[in-house]
């Protein structure tokens, strides 16, 4: 099965860079590229990719909002790209739907391997971004509202699993911890995903700390 990916950024040479990556791949095919967010959204509504590769900062419509009209209209799936490890839009741009959040400077290998994560229905993140992410919800700057009734829907071990999902454990880690084979946890993880009506983990994560489910400063296993 072929990978079909768009290419989005408003500098030339860098969009040209990670299309020439992406075609380079027998599992991979760019089927347009984007200067700026109005293009990402037009070519993700005519070409139905996979993958978008979009910048966070363009120009007209920003990479976030591009973003949330791809993920609300589209099934195709999101990856941010950066400049910045600490960068200013990274809540934005995950609870606009964001599947996966790299920067610019990402190795080839990875950038790859992201493609084939996200495409597979996974969520990635670079490693600098999640300890932003953690960091922030530790020192209690990622200001969320209190517990909601939305986790009505889930059992006492579904939340379990979507508690522990916020630490960044594994299937099979979640799996000891809970005393259950990894086929349960892959259970309670979909049912958490469908119950919600969330695209992938980094959603399930970010619904943990809005519905108060999580509280910043408790990351415990």
């Amino acid at each position: 099965m072929t990978i079909r990916v768009v290419v989005a950024d408003d500098q030339e040479l860098v969009r040209a860079g990670f299309a020439m990556i992406v075609a380079a791949q027998s599992d991979m095919e760019v089927v347009a590229e984007s200067g700026d967010g109005f293009e990402a959204v037009g070519a993700a509504r005519a070409h139905h990719p996979d993958v978008v590769l979009l910048d966070i900062r363009m120009p007209g419509m920003d990479g976030i909002e591009a973003a949330r009209i791809i993920c609300d209209e589209t099934n195709s799936r999101v990856i941010m790209l950066t400049t910045w490890g600490q960068d200013d839009y990274l809540f934005d741009a995950l609870c606009a739907g964001a599947s996966g959040f790299l920067l610019k400077d990402v190795r080839r290998d990875d950038l790859v391997h992201a493609v084939r994560v996200v495409a597979a229905g996974d969520s990635l993140l670079a490693p600098s971004i999640t300890r932003t992410l953690i960091a922030a919800f530790t020192s209690g700057t990622a200001v969320r509202p209190p517990r909601s009734e939305r986790l009505d829907v889930l059992t006492a071990r579904e939340r379990e699993t979507m508690r522990l999902l916020t630490t960044g454990l594994s299937n099979a880690e979640i799996a000891t911890a809970m005393v259950v084979s990894e086929h349960t946890v892959k259970t309670h993880v979909s049912n958490v995903l469908t119950k919600l009506g969330l695209r992938d983990r980094v959603q399930a994560v970010i619904a943990a700390y809005e519905t108060g489910l999580v509280v910043p400063g408790r990351l415990t296993n």
